[in-house]
């Protein structure tokens, strides 16, 4: 069974190139998918792709680096006809609630010997 590589890719990306860059690369058009999104002309969109190996999956990031991704994911052991949008997106949601994100930097105040000039009466 095949792996799914799935990139979010901005909206001001053209989807069009993507497909010409994936099917100049050797991926068929039956191995990938493109979600656009009707309702709203400036959304994000989603694309899928079969991958079978490490190199492919390394040549379709490549081709996603070129084409603005903002994030992919690797999805083992599911095949293209598996990977609709609702699965892919509900596979993204469970990632990202499971990833520890970067907190913001915190400085820590340590206590000083005394009162200082911050200090008003």
């Amino acid at each position: 069974m095949s792996n799914i590589l799935a990139g979010l890719f901005e909206h001001h990306s053209d989807y069009k190139k993507l497909e010409s860059d994936l099917e100049n690369s050797g991926i068929p058009i039956s191995d990938y998918i493109v979600y656009l999104n009707s309702e709203a002309s400036n959304a994000q969109y989603l694309v899928s792709v079969a991958v079978k190996d490490n190199g492919q999956v390394d040549s379709a990031r490549s081709i996603f680096s070129q084409n603005a991704v903002i994030k992919t994911y690797l999805f083992e052991n599911m095949s293209i006809e598996q990977a609709n949008y609702d699965t892919i997106k509900k596979y993204i949601d469970a990632r990202n609630k499971a990833e520890i994100h970067n907190s913001p930097d915190i400085k820590i105040k340590t206590a000083s010997d005394g009162m200082n000039s911050e200090v008003k009466f």
